[in-house]
């Protein structure tokens, strides 16, 4: 072709008009996501087929990205993560303000799916109390024999608590002192549950709260793409579905490039 150099020729690969238009209007539809869960939640719904870097480019030509820079932690970065489901479960306490009373909210994650085991608000929450949670926990899964991770929180230093667990054919360590981060997967689930679902819906009472939550975290679990893990959601990733949808998404971002390419041809060929 002559002039192909020339960058205002259209290449193949570039997206086409529709496509940038189905991607702003998706970003609208979901403004609070980030524009690779945008990417992945769109290939996932068939609505365009693009590349994660197509989609921060469209959005920041449309002027609607973010400037965003957190300073970067030099802390956490000896931890090994787990490779697979049930080797690490994280258990945390939490508080919720629900009309001006204080509640704890307990929950049991997996570390390498970040599903949520079991969740529980309690108006106390005790060391035989946090036994009875993981006991739920590990009776959903009962072949499972993972490595708890907490704070230093007393229901976690209790003899008793250490009994329960060597009892129970599991292990357990706890994290650095004054350093919350080492429970980071556990401290962000909570986080963003105060961010998204607590102060948005203002439950009125205890039992409120707990139909609230329990709704988010079905939705946090089989709907919400998690960034750590490839922006596939933590019942797939638990269940092992991860590799078919990663495959599944590179073939329609194949399928999508071919056919612009195609289109384009076609279009180079045709009389003026």
């Amino acid at each position: 072709m002559a002039n192909e150099h020339n960058g205002r020729i259209p290449r193949d690969f570039w997206l086409e008009e529709w496509e940038r238009e189905a991607t702003v209007n998706f970003f609208h539809e979901h403004p609070d996501e980030g524009y690779r869960r945008l990417t992945y939640m769109m290939l996932d719904a068939d609505v365009v087929a693009v590349s994660p870097a197509s989609v921060l480019r469209v959005l920041r030509a449309a002027g609607l990205m973010r400037k965003w820079s957190p300073p970067p932690s030099q802390k956490g970065t000896g931890f090994k993560q787990p490779l697979e489901p049930h080797k690490h479960w994280h258990i945390d306490i939490s508080y919720l303000n629900i009309q001006g009373t204080f509640y704890y909210l307990c929950s049991v994650l997996d570390g390498c799916s970040r599903f949520i085991l079991h969740w529980e608000i309690r108006e106390s929450m005790k060391e035989d109390e946090v036994e009875v949670i993981l006991l739920r926990a590990k009776e959903a899964y009962p072949e499972a024999k993972p490595r708890v991770i907490s704070d230093n929180g007393p229901q976690f230093v209790a003899k008793d608590f250490k009994t329960f667990i060597r009892e129970s054919g599991m292990t357990h360590v706890r994290t650095s002192p004054y350093y919350p981060q080492s429970n980071g997967k556990l401290e962000r689930f909570h986080g963003t549950l105060k961010r998204e679902c607590i102060r948005p819906q203002t439950p009125l009472s205890l039992e409120d709260a707990q139909r609230v939550v329990e709704g988010y975290v079905e939705h946090y679990n089989t709907y919400r793409l998690h960034s750590a893990t490839g922006y596939i959601t933590p019942k797939d990733r638990l269940e092992g579905r991860h590799d078919e949808i990663l495959a599944a998404r590179e073939q329609k971002l194949e399928t999508a490039r071919e056919e612009r390419k195609i289109r384009r041809r076609r279009q180079a060929f045709q009389p003026s």
